[in-house]
């Protein structure tokens, strides 16, 4: 029964180590160098050359095409265009949008004018204008392509699974082990896939850290501080980087949660 479990983990502990090394090494391929980050931020409806990311582009490499989503909605909620309530229902104030992604939220929304949070994110995501705006990051290798993702964040927690499957099947291995029986042999063999998971996990931590699912390492390394942006809002820059549990409005915070941010 214990060559069961020894598999089961050892499968895991092989698999999972596997798509991390895989994921490490398309990303590798992604990342080719780009031009220094100016730290400033301009306004996301500007159109013309930017020597920075835009606030769209940070969102995008910060958590992905729902981070940008929400940014635009947390944009528009703060400018007094549109209404997030802690429901998690968005209402059109001001029909007009400003630029691409603006239109698209609008569209998303519909002719109703009131649509959940969670529909019109998961529209954005599909939408041409944010996938102009994944498609930019891409070219300028700032961010993994989709033949690249799963990306590294989702291989480590599979690696951190495995991790603690290992122990877990030793454990159960040696509770249905016979009575009296030698344990010593049985939980040898289970530190060798043991060692194999947190050896790579220890490896990722030191190569790789911070884990992300969208930015390469250039993006990373694009990414500013919130004091570096100040030509927009801290709040906005800070939502983009950190996702909810940067805003500060309580009324949109509840807005974000309640609709599954």
């Amino acid at each position: 029964m214990w060559l069961l479990f020894f598999l089961i983990a050892s499968a895991a502990a092989v698999l999972s180590c596997a798509l991390l090394c895989r994921a490490a090494v398309a990303a590798a391929r992604t990342t080719r160098p780009a031009p220094e980050a100016s730290g400033t931020v301009p306004d996301p409806a500007d159109g013309g050359h930017r020597p920075g990311l835009t606030l769209y582009e940070m969102a995008y490499l910060s958590g992905g095409p729902h981070r940008l989503a929400d940014l635009v909605l947390v944009l528009m909620a703060q400018q007094r265009r549109l209404l997030l309530a802690d429901t998690g229902w968005a209402t059109v104030v001001d029909p007009v949008g400003k630029d691409a992604v603006e239109r698209a939220t609008l569209s998303a929304i519909g002719p109703e004018g009131q649509r959940r949070i969670p529909a019109i994110r998961d529209a954005l995501a599909g939408d041409d204008a944010v996938r102009e705006v994944a498609d930019r990051l891409v070219t300028d290798g700032l961010a993994l392509p989709a033949a690249a993702r799963p990306g590294i964040a989702t291989a480590v927690r599979l690696v951190q699974g495995a991790a603690l499957l290992v122990p877990l099947s030793a454990a159960a291995s040696y509770g249905t082990a016979p009575s009296g029986a030698d344990h010593g042999p049985l939980l040898a063999w289970f530190a060798l896939p043991l060692i194999v998971t947190l050896g790579t996990w220890a490896v990722a931590r030191f190569e790789l850290h911070p884990y992300s699912d969208w930015a390469t390492h250039a993006g990373e390394r694009q990414l500013p501080s919130t004091s570096d942006s100040p030509a927009a809002p801290t709040s906005l820059t800070s939502f983009a980087l950190r996702g909810p549990v940067a805003l500060t409005d309580p009324t949109l915070r509840a807005a974000l949660h309640s609709s599954g941010a």
